[in-house]
């Protein structure tokens, strides 16, 4: 089966329907009552693996189409990192004002104190980064720089897992999987991860 433009059309509907139907779960489950009695922690939970889920998805585009002989999947690969943008955002977010009553300077005291809070805060940095200069005027005005920018999603697949794992005190399996195929899809793509890698040096 060749997918056309309107076949990459409805995928993408599809795709934001499914990026922001768990947001629609979240509001009920709050308005609802049906989180746990740490309903910062739920949220803050909900919303780390909802940025993870999608920034997986994301990487998985490439190898995907390759995979598939259909090059013209990766044209849904940035609605998919928009989306693990904003879900990412929703994570500091609700860490800063359900932990930190939107404190700044408390939210600097505890990057100090705690190393998984720094890897998560660099993550969403570059994320910004790539959202900011995900649209295609910026991608000619940037020229090769907009590829070695972009590149930097490789480190957040490092970073963000990490940040995962380290920031609960009782190590979740769900995370482990989600860091497990964030290795796996860096592995598939060992050859261009590996040059990356040579120039960061």
């Amino acid at each position: 089966m060749r997918l056309t433009p309107k076949n990459i059309k409805w995928l993408k509907l599809g795709l934001h329907l499914l990026a922001f139907i768990p947001f629609l779960w979240l509001i009920l489950s709050i308005n609802q009552g049906w989180l746990s009695a740490d309903a910062a922690k739920d949220i803050q939970h909900y919303t780390g693996r909802m940025a993870l889920k999608l920034l997986l998805a994301t990487l998985l585009v490439s190898p995907l189409a390759r995979a598939l002989h259909m090059p013209i999947l990766v044209r849904c690969r940035r609605l998919l990192g928009l989306w693990c943008f904003a879900w990412a955002s929703l994570h500091l977010i609700s860490y800063s004002a359900l932990e930190l009553g939107l404190n700044m300077s408390l939210l600097f005291g505890e990057l100090v104190k705690r190393n998984y809070l720094i890897l998560g805060i660099i993550s969403w940095i570059i994320l910004f980064a790539l959202t900011v200069t995900s649209t295609q005027n910026l991608q000619r005005k940037l020229g090769s720089n907009w590829q070695r920018l972009h590149n930097f999603i490789y480190l957040v697949a490092i970073l963000a897992p990490l940040h995962g794992l380290l920031s609960t005190k009782v190590l979740s399996l769900q995370i482990v999987i989600y860091a497990l195929i964030s290795a796996l899809l860096l592995v598939v793509r060992y050859k261009k991860f590996t040059q990356w890698m040579i120039k960061r040096k």
